[in-house]
């Protein structure tokens, strides 16, 4: 495979046992856990005296800052102002789940910094805050294993067969911005360049360097596919920062859309965001797909 078409991840898989009693509110698993994770990461990278990341005088050195608050010096490609994170978590079955001792329980995260030897951190991290305690109640847990820790390679050349039509399934809420706000349907030329967008930026800054693309042509392809169903609802869910104490929508649409075109050069991509999620903070499990094709 040529190195240039290559997207690589370290797909992990956490299991635990719950010590104590434990409780993921509905579509807040993903929040809970990444919260919890900075605030541990943050504890044992970062000098008490610290201000954070923008005004820190080693943050070109600090793993913390490179892997949990990476800070853009400049405005970033569309729906990419803010430098991607090099995680996300798949936690939605999660929700809304009541555990009590004895109890197993797992979360995906999928890692996509692949030249820094970032793995000890998350596992680390994890096995701290499992300690410490989980979700609105700070549950104990234990950390019995992290399995699957070996890099994966996508390949994202187009397909040698054809494809000509695909089922997208939002499975947890999406959100895409497109003409100067969030769509109310993923159009598939904005689903498909937002996709490009976080795929060459994940391996420009955590990988093998950006995309050895045609940006512009790719994307006016992208616009020819047509969307010939949309089946899709709008959820509502909202979080509060710990941090901050403000409120902040997490919600999207779910459901299906179905696309019909050359698609032999957007399925790679799509495949690829089966794991990296696409949209408005995917760190958390939001804009997570599955294809049918």
């Amino acid at each position: 495979m040529n190195s240039s078409n290559l997207f690589q991840i370290y797909p992990l898989r956490f299991s635990f046992i719950a010590r104590e009693r434990l409780y993921f509110p509905p579509g807040k698993s993903g929040n809970i856990l990444r919260g919890g994770f900075g605030t541990i990461f943050r504890k044992w990278c970062c000098d008490a005296t610290c201000l954070g990341p923008a005004q820190c005088s080693s943050r070109a050195t600090c793993a913390y800052a490179r892997i949990f608050e990476p800070h853009a010096m400049g405005e970033g490609p569309s729906g990419l102002a803010d430098l991607p994170r090099p995680f996300v978590f798949r936690a939605g079955h999660l929700d809304g789940m009541r555990l009590v001792a004895g109890d197993p329980f797992h979360f995906d995260l999928h890692v996509f910094d692949v030249v820094a030897n970032s793995l000890p951190y998350f596992i680390r991290s994890f096995e701290e805050l499992a300690e410490q305690g989980l979700g609105p109640g700070r549950g104990k847990a234990e950390l019995i294993s992290t399995s699957n820790a070996k890099l994966m390679e996508l390949d994202l050349a187009p397909l040698a067969r054809p494809v000509d039509r695909v089922v997208v399934t939002f499975a947890t809420p999406t959100e895409l911005k497109g003409g100067g706000g969030l769509l109310n349907e993923p159009i598939f030329g904005v689903l498909a360049s937002r996709i490009r967008d976080r795929v060459s930026k994940l391996r420009e800054l955590y990988g093998e360097g950006p995309l050895d693309l045609d940006f512009r042509g790719f994307g006016e392809r992208a616009a020819a596919i047509r969307m010939v169903r949309c089946d899709v609802r709008h959820v509502d869910v909202e979080r509060r920062s710990s941090r901050t104490l403000q409120t902040h929508s997490i919600g999207g649409f779910v459901g299906e859309a179905e696309y019909a075109g050359d698609l032999r050069e957007f399925i790679p991509y799509l495949e690829a965001a089966r794991w990296t999620g696409v949209g408005r903070q995917t760190v958390w499990g939001k804009g997570a797909l599955e294809l049918r094709y």
